[in-house]
């Protein structure tokens, strides 16, 4: 499967973006699929998750802020991100654990500037 991040940009603190993150294919909605997120010079962290029958997982920095979605009629996982500060600035990843394996998209970049 491949994935296709999108929605990414430059917004000022306090305003909101939604990422976008497509499947090739259809992914089971018990699937997990998770955002994830990088900042220069730092390591991979996790953002947030979603699978069917279970609530949402995020990180605690972002908790309250985002959103984690998916429509599985269109294969798509979503991001919502309110509130955005400067610190939320770097390269957004989606991911999906497939039995196959681990799944990553390409990124978006997302600059949040104070």
């Amino acid at each position: 499967v491949q994935l296709q991040a999108s929605g990414g940009g430059l917004v000022q603190a306090g305003g909101s973006l939604r990422l976008s993150c497509a499947a090739s294919r259809t992914i089971h909605s018990s699937v997990v699929m998770g955002w994830y997120r990088q900042a220069p010079g730092k390591q991979r962290e996790f953002v947030a998750s979603i699978r069917s029958g279970r609530d949402p997982n995020y990180a605690d920095s972002v908790q309250g802020r985002f959103t984690i979605s998916r429509d599985n009629a269109k294969n798509t996982l979503y991001l919502q991100m309110n509130s955005l500060k400067p610190d939320d600035t770097g390269v957004y990843y989606c991911k999906a654990d497939l039995p196959s394996g681990n799944y990553w998209g390409q990124g978006t970049q997302v600059t949040v500037s104070s």
